[in-house]
């Protein structure tokens, strides 16, 4: 902010202003005590502030106005300059989260009670200062305001920065915590919720979105659209992967994805944590698998219950050769032609709970041909495609190939 520009006086000019300035020192916690009360009775966030941080503000009002007065007097404190009094008071009313308009108004009430007093000096011939004197005396005090604001408003603002550094930093390393499993520590989970504002009470759930390459983003400021829904969530970077946790609140974890659906540009899976922060650190794990069931490329939000098959596989790789091999291996082992014919017809069969019409709709051919590649499917693998057990294993040979059934989301 650029201060207003006081004209130069002659030092005899210059002596009397300060002159009247230092007569009104014997007042100061007078009128400092007024500018106080005013605040406190006119303006609702200060009446509404404990005894003790009014009584803060009365001492600190009482300081501003003292070293004010010594300023424009020319009798600065050897020991302390009123500039590092205004950088501290920004850095205090930072932490003391007081905003920033609150402090600027003070400010420019006492700048306006300090020129009142000065006025009634004048008037009341307390001390002999010519009007035009008072003039210059009022213009270089409305200029030290717009220097003093300037100073105070960069100081407010640094520590701002400073303290919402620290406090995400605190978040992340409580959101680093949930996922390595501290969660089930009572203690770790009563700060968790307090440092990420969660009630006691609150349904959270997990979301997590894999970085297919370092430039990508899966995610799109999710924050800032829950948070316009009144959703509080947190997010952070861990191991490749973006994920948060989001509390529910009232509402469904499927309205949670439905907010969330317009910022997904990547892979994106969400997992509920069943037993609240202590089961976090497996909902990550879960949502993780989720995600990374989708193909790369695939821009998709998929909850866990969406996924059960494939992450049900993921977690069990060992066991995904024998499952294909006495599922859809038969297939797999006959001329790639036919065997891609016979995993699409499976594929469509399965979709449509081993209806031959519906299937053949896919497909678009006969249902007759439909029906003649059925038998051949169960002639080659054994199974019965009217046997829901049949039907349940060769679906999971089937994702356990990466062969999605016709019409699977």
């Amino acid at each position: 902010m650029e201060a207003a520009r006081v004209p130069t006086l002659e030092p005899a000019m210059e002596r009397e202003i300060e002159r009247a300035w230092a007569s009104l020192l014997g007042q100061a916690d007078a009128i400092a005590d007024d500018i106080t009360l005013t605040l406190i009775e006119r303006d609702p966030y200060w009446s509404e502030q404990r005894p003790d941080r009014q009584a803060d503000l009365r001492a600190s009002t009482r300081e501003h106005i003292r070293r004010g007065i010594q300023t424009m007097a020319g009798i600065p404190d050897p020991e302390q300059r009123t500039i590092d009094v205004w950088r501290e008071t920004g850095r205090l009313r930072a932490r003391q989260g007081v905003p920033m308009d609150r402090v600027l108004s003070a400010y420019t009430l006492g700048t306006r009670t300090l020129w009142e007093a000065l006025l009634r000096q004048g008037w009341d011939h307390h001390v002999e200062i010519g009007e035009h004197l008072l003039l210059f005396a009022g213009q270089k005090l409305w200029a030290a305001l717009d220097v003093q604001n300037a100073i105070l408003v960069e100081s407010y603002r640094r520590e701002t920065t400073r303290l919402q550094r620290r406090d995400l930093q605190r978040q992340q390393s409580f959101l680093d915590g949930l996922v390595e499993g501290r969660g089930a520590d009572p203690e770790f989970a009563r700060e968790a919720r307090e440092a990420l504002s969660l009630g006691s009470d609150d349904s959270v759930m997990c979301v997590v979105a894999p970085f297919s390459d370092p430039l990508d983003e899966p995610l799109r400021t999710p924050e800032d659209r829950l948070e316009r829904a009144g959703i509080v969530s947190h997010w952070h970077v861990r191991g490749g992967n973006y994920f948060g946790l989001v509390s529910r609140g009232g509402l469904t974890a499927r309205d949670v994805c439905d907010q969330l659906s317009p910022c997904v540009a990547g892979r994106v899976g969400v997992a509920p944590c069943a037993d609240g922060l202590a089961g976090f650190a497996t909902a990550y794990q879960l949502a993780s698998r989720a995600a990374e069931s989708l193909p790369r490329g695939e821009h998709r939000l998929v909850t866990l219950a969406d996924r059960l098959p494939e992450v049900l596989l993921a977690g069990s790789p060992e066991v995904v050769p024998v499952l294909v091999a006495g599922t859809v291996g038969p297939i797999l082992a006959q001329p790639p032609q036919l065997a891609d014919t016979l995993l699409e017809t499976l594929a469509a069969l399965l979709a449509h709970d081993g209806s031959p019409t519906h299937a053949a709709q896919a497909l678009y051919c006969h249902r007759n041909t439909v029906i003649y590649r059925m038998k051949q499917i169960e002639s080659i693998t054994g199974r019965d495609l009217a046997d829901a057990h049949d039907k349940f294993e060769l679906t999971l040979g089937l994702l356990a190939t990466g062969r999605h059934s016709a019409g699977r989301r």
